[in-house]
């Protein structure tokens, strides 16, 4: 049976974080994936997710930034607009270069896994079949008969992991009954590098900058609805996307071929159990309207790191409960806050009108006339609010 010190399950781009950063801290780590990963490009394909600087800080400090600039767009203006009213945010109010990077997904994963060959040991394909949970470590089995043991087992599967449930966690989920519309469009005037989201009856549409002027679209939609922009006319959708945004960077001119996603909220009952630690979405999925998936994923990583590496230094055991119980405060009631706002959001502005979300809508010109308000709520999109990991500082 081989030892290891952390058996990561899961290489998406979390779990992957995770391996990497903790094999750098000296430990020795097994990353499991059931599928085999390709380091090979691929073309860019339409799913991007908003990287925080935080998390972008995290990448850098272990090697995984930048990317290439067709990969990952940086944006120094957001701009929200509900009804009449408008909320603005500049990344020098905070101090920051970017407030954020749209950054291709499948551009961001292999740059991961180009990085673990030389420290850290991947087995895959290959997933856990057996665990058995002893004092002092964990054991598994993989499909292929290969025995593990360790001080700590990391569950990084994502949102629907089947270990997590094996394991014996329960997760509270809220349904929204929709779907993410996502494609890229070119609009009449070049995106001139703004995040602009605007609320209307039924859900968020999202215009993300991309590198070459055009916008990554992330269109929330009814779940029917939604479905059926999957079998329109090009030029019907990108009709129906100028009259959503309002024509924000004039008509959109070119859209390509939508992919959908369901959407959902999720939070793991606990973070951790015995011997296990919950990470990304697999301890958490939220509403995308603010853009905090990755980076809540990417700051648990962080936090995790942290705590090991101290308890390592120290001589402590790194999956002891002690231990692990530093980790699930740190982020356990970060992650509730934040997903709890999100959600709020959505019920505030992702229903039909109503008077709440007029009062709502006159909110947002209130804010934009408060500094120190903006500044709270753009430290906390950044992830640089509150009790922010070594490697995010």
């Amino acid at each position: 049976m081989s030892r290891v010190d952390v058996l990561v399950s899961g290489a998406g781009v979390a779990g992957a974080v995770a391996a990497l950063g903790l094999a750098r801290c000296g430990l020795q780590v097994a990353l499991i994936e059931r599928n085999l990963p390709s380091i090979e490009p691929r073309v860019a394909n339409s799913r991007v997710v908003a990287l925080a600087p935080a998390s972008v800080r995290i990448l850098q400090r272990l090697g995984l930034w930048p990317l290439s600039p067709q990969h990952a767009a940086a944006y120094q203006r957001m701009q929200v607009q509900a009804g009449a009213h408008e909320i603005n945010f500049d990344a020098a109010a905070i101090g920051v270069a970017a407030l954020g990077w749209i950054t291709d997904l499948e551009a961001l994963q292999q740059r991961c896994w180009q990085a673990l060959t030389p420290s850290v040991r991947l087995l895959a394909p290959a997933q856990i079949v057996e665990v058995e949970r002893l004092r002092d470590d964990v054991r598994v089995e993989l499909d292929d008969g290969q025995r593990l043991r360790a001080r700590l087992l990391v569950v990084a599967e994502g949102a629907r992991s089947d270990l997590r449930a094996r394991l014996g966690f329960s997760v509270q989920e809220r349904d929204y009954a929709a779907s993410g519309v996502v494609a890229r469009a070119r609009t009449a005037r070049p995106n001139p590098g703004i995040a602009f989201q605007r609320f209307a009856s039924g859900g968020p549409l999202a215009l993300l900058p991309l590198h070459d002027g055009t916008s990554s679209i992330v269109w929330t939609r009814p779940t029917q609805i939604a479905a059926q922009w999957l079998q329109a006319e090009s030029t019907a959708l990108a009709a129906a996307l100028t009259e959503a945004s309002g024509a924000r960077f004039g008509a959109v001119e070119e859209v390509s071929a939508p992919v959908l996603f369901p959407l959902r909220m999720a939070i793991a009952d606990r973070f951790i159990g015995e011997r296990v630690a919950l990470i990304g979405d697999s301890a958490h999925v939220v509403h995308p309207l603010a853009g905090l998936g990755l980076n809540l994923g990417m700051l648990d990583v962080a936090a995790l790191i942290e705590v090991l590496s101290r308890a390592q230094a120290a001589g402590r055991d790194t999956g002891s409960a002690a231990t692990l119980s530093r980790y699930a405060a740190w982020r356990e009631g970060d992650t509730r806050i934040a997903a709890g706002l999100v959600d709020g959001v959505e019920r505030l502005f992702g229903s039909t009108p109503s008077d709440v979300q007029q009062l709502a809508e006159r909110g947002l010109g209130i804010v934009d006339a408060l500094p120190l308000f903006k500044r709270f709520f753009s430290m906390q999109a950044a992830g640089l609010a509150g009790r922010v990991p070594e490697l995010a500082r």
